[in-house]
């Protein structure tokens, strides 16, 4: 079968990986350089939180889990640092419609063995002396930090040692798919694929928007976190803070970026941008500054250095995995997708080569 991903970024990379342990030898195409930072998966972390309470986050979840296992170690250190997350506040759940108790998330995550306990806002500033709590705190072992820069590099090293060919500084200018297949056309040439997965992140409605298939409106915003210097060496788990509506411009996540300090950031809050205009201006700092000097008393909040990154957002937070005759689609991550790469691969993987799919449907487009 020729397979063509488009997309170069942790969605396509992870999906072209999990081909090729199925076998396959797809070819990657992705308009910008290699380590580029003009989308949604460059830089050294990215928070793997677990606390989810819907049972089709926490399948795909698990589905993530084992491709992280079978990364496994790389230069010397797993790609997963398991230093442990904690949850806490009243509010709404990232992928949650309305706010699910912390027990609740607890107890799901108990049901499929993940370590889970619910602790007092005391007991937990005890053990995390830099950071201040709400009543009661969500704690699992069993979640932390992805290497984010690195998985890209190592799951590049796997297509490549399988026989693929990943061509970097190639954008695809139209995905033409017909009765038969479909055309992937590039300034170079037009590739003929039998399917393509198209994971092309904050371009998806520029690329796919007349291609028929159905997308939800795809909101692209640039987020601008934050990275603060310790004033105490930790420990420093990942961490949610579930806010009540109207106390902060939006929930809270973060975790700590060994050589960069603390990441803080707001869920969601960024300008709505045209990712070809990208202007790279950060928002809500002030507020992210006194949002730390409140809630970490062990960072030092004038010394915020802005990042940016951009989330490609559905009405509903909720993804897009699916394929609609010869195109394959996988979209709206919303800001939550990092962690749930090798499961989403995995997924589309299915999808592609038209076996079991059973992960894809919470995910799928409307129909008719």
């Amino acid at each position: 079968m020729r397979i063509v991903v488009v997309g170069g970024g942790i969605m396509g990379l992870s999906a072209a990986w999990q081909l090729t342990r199925r076998g396959e030898r797809p070819i990657l195409l992705e308009r910008f350089a290699r380590g580029h930072h003009e989308g949604a998966s460059h830089g050294e972390t990215r928070n793997f939180n677990n606390a989810y309470a819907e049972e089709h986050y926490l399948d795909l979840l698990t589905r993530a889990r084992e491709g992280w296992d079978a990364l496994g170690v790389v230069e010397g250190e797993p790609l997963l640092r398991r230093h442990g997350l904690v949850s806490h506040g009243s509010g709404a759940a990232l992928g949650s419609a309305h706010a699910v108790g912390l027990e609740e998330i607890a107890r799901r995550l108990d049901a499929r063995g993940i370590p889970a306990e619910v602790i007092s806002g005391a007991d937990a500033a005890g053990r995390w002396p830099g950071m201040r709590f709400e009543d009661t705190v969500l704690y699992s072992s069993d979640a932390g930090v992805a290497r984010a820069a690195a998985t890209l590099r190592e799951l590049e090293r796997r297509i490549v040692a399988a026989g693929c060919e990943v061509r970097w500084d190639t954008p695809v200018r139209a995905i033409e798919p017909d009765s038969d297949g479909v055309n992937v056309v590039t300034d170079a040439g037009t590739h003929r694929a039998d399917v393509a997965i198209v994971t092309v992140g904050a371009w998806t409605e520029k690329l796919l928007g007349g291609a028929g298939l159905g997308l939800p409106p795809l909101r692209v915003t640039e987020e601008t976190p934050a990275h603060f210097t310790p004033r105490m060496p930790g420990p420093w788990p990942s961490f949610n803070h579930f806010v009540a509506p109207g106390s902060q411009p939006a929930n809270v996540y973060g975790m700590p970026t060994p050589g960069e300090g603390v990441k803080v950031g707001f869920h969601g809050v960024g300008d709505e941008i045209d990712p070809d205009a990208r202007p790279h201006r950060p928002v809500f700092q002030r507020e992210l500054r006194e949002y730390v000097r409140q809630w970490f008393p062990g960072l030092d909040p004038d010394t915020a250095v802005p990042i940016s990154c951009t989330y490609t957002t559905t009405p509903t937070e909720a993804f897009v995995l699916d394929r609609v005759g010869p195109v394959v689609v996988g979209a709206g991550f919303s800001g939550q997708g990092f962690k749930f790469a090798p499961g989403v691969g995995a997924t589309l993987a299915d999808l592609v080569l038209d076996i079991d799919a059973r992960a894809a449907e919470p995910f799928r487009l409307p129909r008719g």
